[in-house]
């Protein structure tokens, strides 16, 4: 069976695509320059594309703690065993539910919103005329962008599980009126420092790396139209829902 090279083509676009990713991911990483404006830069980022996503987190969390601590309960009662919710809801949350759940409403909020933003830059010159201006725009664009949702996203985790665990305190111990000292020894007895919570803070940083690069480089080559700042917002949140499963269950496999 032969192929023909517009389908060699399509079998390896993905795989070209990866490569130049992973070229663009160097260009990046070597240009950090320990200077202030880099850092201001970054800070500036972080509040923008971080401060402003807690919000979304915050609520997002919370009720996601209610519904997992309700489906817990009626799940234990079969065995009598409603006392162990707070282990089956944090041993979930820390391991999967929080650094996932966070990584996906982070690309849905923030990774679209680098995206368009850079993908505007290319559609009004601005980015050309940085080269013009002999400024390397990775460094002073790309760069600041990157290492914001680097930082960002596993403090949004980590306020992601504090609310879920509000949630389901609340919907636990105030709604179904389960003993408040059983669920709490048994989450601190339970989930481990090492392999549960930084299992969860290791996982965060690379869907953080992850979902921020995906952003800036859809929106640093995205076609300088509106219909191609589209497709390049539509592309990173579709790419980075992907990736972030698919790198879910690769971290998940070694960190068991």
């Amino acid at each position: 069976m032969k192929i023909h090279w517009t389908q060699k083509n399509k079998l390896l676009a993905p795989i070209a695509e990866t490569g130049h990713c992973g070229i663009f991911l160097f260009r990046m990483l070597s240009s950090i320059r320990f200077e202030r404006g880099l850092l201001m830069s970054t800070l500036q980022q972080t509040y923008l594309i971080g401060a402003r996503s807690l919000v979304i987190i915050m609520i997002c969390g919370f009720f996601v703690g209610m519904v997992l601590s309700l489906q817990s309960i009626n799940a234990l009662q079969q065995f009598g065993a409603s006392d162990q919710v707070s282990l089956l809801v944090g041993k979930s949350l820390f391991r999967e539910l929080g650094p996932v759940l966070t990584a996906l409403l982070f690309a849905g909020r923030a990774g679209t919103s680098v995206a368009a933003e850079i993908g505007l830059m290319k559609a009004t010159s601005q980015i050309e005329a940085m080269q013009l201006m002999a400024i390397d725009p990775v460094q002073r664009i790309a760069l600041p962008r990157f290492l914001a949702g680097l930082l960002s996203l596993p403090l949004l985790t980590a306020m992601f599980n504090a609310f879920a665990i509000l949630g389901a305190v609340v919907f636990s111990i105030g709604v179904m009126g389960l003993d408040p000292g059983i669920f709490w020894s048994k989450l601190e007895s339970g989930i481990y420092f090492g392999k549960d919570f930084m299992g969860g803070v290791w996982k965060s940083v690379v869907f953080g790396g992850l979902v921020s690069l995906i952003a800036v480089y859809f929106g640093y080559y995205a076609k300088p139209t509106g219909e191609g700042v589209g497709t390049a917002t539509t592309r990173t949140v579709v790419m980075s829902s992907v990736l972030v499963l698919i790198f879910d269950f690769i971290m998940t496999s070694f960190l068991i």
